[in-house]
C-alpha cells in the first residue's frame, strides 16, 4: 500500500504548553490508521496540522505529498476533514448544507447514499442546532466524505453515537478504505482501534510511544493492556 499521509518530527507549541514533540507516523492509502491516546495527547492538534488548519512550529506534515499549510485547491479537494468541533451553521439544515457543498464538487458526490446510511433522512429538514451531538457527528461525517475524498482525517467521527450508530460508522469508513482511501481516525476508545483500525499509533504526551499493526501491538495481551505498559514506561 502506497504511503498518503506522513508527519515526520512534528513539532507544535502553544507559548510553554508542547501539544506535539517530535512525532513521526505515516497513514497508507487503502488502510485505516487509528490515532490512540486521551484527551491532550496531542491529536486533535496532528489533525489541524494535517488539515492545514494550524502551522507546525518545526518538522513536516505532508499529505498525498504535499504539505498542507500551502496546499492549493486542487489539493484540498482530495481530502476530507472532520474535526472534533464540526463548525457547522447551526441554522443551516443538514440538507441545505450537505446540498450546497455537493454543488461545489466537480463530479458526482454520495450525498443521498450517505444520508440514508446515516440515518439522517428523516432529520435533514431541521435547523443544525436543533440536531443531538450524534446527529451533528453523522452530518459532519457526510461532509467529509461526500465528495469521496483519497484521504479521510476524522477526528473522533464516532463520539456521542449510540452502539448502533457507531458499527454503522465503522462499517462505512471500512468500505472507504477499501475502496482505496487513506483513513485516519482518532480516538481515545481502545475497543474501536482494535475492531477497526489496520494500524495504530499511540500518542502520550505529544510523543509517538507506538505505530505498529494493530494485531502486533493487541498481540497476547490486548490493546488496552498493551496501551498502558507502554505509557507507563514513559510516565
Amino acid at each position: 500500500m502506497s504511503e498518503a499521509v506522513r508527519v515526520e518530527n512534528l513539532r507544535r507549541a502553544f507559548g510553554s504548553t508542547v501539544a506535539v514533540a517530535d512525532a513521526s507516523w505515516s497513514a497508507a492509502a487503502g488502510a485505516i490508521t487509528c490515532v490512540l491516546g486521551p484527551n491532550g495527547a496531542g491529536k486533535t492538534t496532528v489533525m489541524e496540522c494535517l488539515g492545514g488548519l494550524q502551522r507546525p512550529d518545526d518538522g513536516r506534515a505532508r499529505v498525498l505529498g504535499t504539505d498542507p499549510w500551502r496546499a492549493p485547491a486542487a489539493h484540498r479537494a482530495r481530502v476530507g476533514v472532520m474535526l472534533q468541533d464540526g463548525g457547522l451553521p447551526q441554522s443551516a439544515t443538514p440538507r441545505r448544507l450537505l446540498t450546497h457543498l455537493s454543488r461545489l464538487v466537480a463530479g458526482p458526490t454520495r450525498t443521498a447514499e450517505l444520508m440514508e446510511r446515516l440515518d439522517l433522512d428523516g432529520r435533514a429538514g431541521r435547523p443544525i442546532r436543533r440536531l443531538s451531538g450524534g446527529e451533528k457527528q453523522r452530518v459532519a461525517l457526510v461532509a467529509a466524505l461526500l465528495h469521496r475524498p483519497e484521504v479521510a482525517l476524522l477526528d473522533e467521527p464516532s463520539a456521542g453515537l449510540d452502539p448502533h450508530a457507531r458499527r454503522e460508522v465503522w462499517r462505512l469508513l471500512r468500505q472507504v478504505a477499501d475502496d482505496g482511501a487513506a483513513v485516519v481516525v482518532t480516538t481515545h476508545s481502545f475497543d474501536e482501534a482494535e475492531r477497526i483500525g489496520d494500524r495504530v499509533v499511540i500518542l502520550h504526551r505529544g510523543r509517538v510511544a507506538a505505530d505498529a499493526p494493530t494485531a502486533e501491538l493487541a498481540q497476547g495481551t490486548g490493546l488496552e493492556a498493551r496501551y498502558f505498559a507502554l505509557t507507563e514506561e514513559q510516565a
